[in-house]
This record gives structure tokens, sequence and C-alpha cells, in this order.
């Protein structure tokens, strides 16, 4: 009985849900990648460097910075699996506070700061990523970013997609 209770309340949703975190991933990986991207530019990095960093949390920076265009991939590849499990964990705490969708713009701007200081001061510590010195500038900056280009999309388009 069970079984066909949840067959009958989850199935409709997952298609749905899958949708919202691919469209969200997308869109939070796009946005967040060119705001890297234009950021590095800025300081006279190459865009190729960002996915090489990205790289290297999770094979080291000899290998990443070393692996040429394979592992700038490896790093597109893990920026988006990033992205899409931001949208994902967003998802998941829509359905226990609601608020969060009727807040959208507030709720999303405040998960992007959350984003970042997890990121930041949890992920990256872990990570084999070489270590950036600690920058005031540089925390606010991110944290704009996180704000505009991966919390506040991913609030939006989890809210659209909840709607219809």
């Amino acid at each position: 009985m069970f079984a066909d209770q949840l067959e009958e309340t989850s199935s409709p949703y997952v298609p749905r849900t899958i949708q919202t975190v691919v469209y969200g991933g997308l869109s939070v990986g796009i946005l967040d990648g060119l705001a890297a991207i234009t950021n590095s530019a800025v300081k006279g990095v190459s865009p190729d460097r960002v996915f090489h960093y990205i790289a290297s949390g999770l094979i080291g920076r000899d290998a990443s910075y070393g692996g040429g265009a394979a592992t700038v991939i490896l790093g597109v590849l893990l920026h988006f699996v990033i992205a899409f499990g931001v949208v994902a964990v967003f998802v998941l705490l829509s359905w226990s506070f609601p608020v969060l969708l009727r807040r959208a713009v507030l709720a999303g701007m405040v998960y992007g700061i959350a984003v970042y200081f997890a990121m930041a001061y949890l992920i990256v510590p872990l990570s084999a990523v070489p270590k950036i010195p600690f920058s005031f500038s540089g925390m606010i900056t991110s944290s704009v970013i996180h704000m505009f280009c991966v919390g506040l999309p991913a609030a939006l388009i989890v809210r659209s997609m909840s709607r219809k």
C-alpha cells in the first residue's frame, strides 16, 4: 500500500524536479562561470586558469595546471556538477520551507551568500585546491557574484518551475 501511495504522489514531481535542476543548474553554471571568468580577466587571469583552479580541487595543483585542455574540461564539468547540486539543494529546501518560493528574491540572495560561505570556508579548504590569501574585497565581490549569479537565478527558476 505504501509503495502505491509513494508512486501516486511522487511520480508526477520527479520529471519536473529533474527538469528544474537541469534548467537551474545550467543557468547557474553559465552565469557563475561567466562571472568567474570576467572577475578573473580583470585581474589578468585567463579563462582556462579558472577551470584549472576548479579541477585542482579534485586532482591537485600540479596535475591540474599541467593537464592542459583535459583538466580545463574537468574543471568545467566539476563547475556544472556543483551548480546542479546547488540548485538541487534549493529545491529540497523549498519543499520543507515554502517561504523560500514566496520570497524568492530575498531567499535567493541569502542563499547565494550561504553558498559562497559554504564553498569558501567548508568545501574549498577540504579540497586539494591551492590556497589563496584572504582578501576582504575578494570576499565582497564573490558574495555579490553568488547573490546574483547563483542564489537569485536558482531561487527564481525553482519558483517558476514549481508553478507550472
